[in-house]
């Protein structure tokens, strides 16, 4: 039997903690999405409070199947009416920790999933 490592031939996360993620050998520590067809941006918010509907439509418009939400350190839901617009084009998305997200855009990606993470990368207080 042959063992091949795993290999993925769309953006991945290579790596995680508090406060930022790396793309290869980038270490990224503000917000940014991420997308399984190459999208990449950053995402204009620095704090859980900076959110609304606008940071959600942004990414109905990525026409993904699912959208995956790390929002920080901790789990914290988006209210019903920032994710309307997912809604409305019957996007799926997912809520979990920032760690959680990573590690689960990885794998769905990895399987060939039409995919966005979006990350939350908050700046640390004071």
């Amino acid at each position: 039997m042959k063992f091949q490592p795993d290999t993925i031939s769309v953006p991945s996360i290579s790596g995680y903690g508090p406060g930022w993620i790396g793309i290869g050998n980038e270490k990224i520590t503000r917000s940014v999405v991420i997308g399984s067809g190459g999208e990449r941006f950053d995402w204009l918010c620095s704090h859980f409070s900076d959110l609304n509907v606008s940071h959600f439509a942004q990414l109905a418009d990525l026409n993904a199947e699912l959208i995956i939400f790390g929002s920080g350190e901790r789990i914290r839901f988006p209210r019903p009416a920032w994710i309307k617009p997912l809604i409305d084009k019957q996007t799926g998305i997912e809520t979990m920790d920032t760690q959680a997200a990573c590690r689960t855009y990885n794998i769905l990606a990895g399987e060939g999933r039409r995919v966005v993470v979006a990350l939350l990368l908050e700046d640390s207080p004071g």
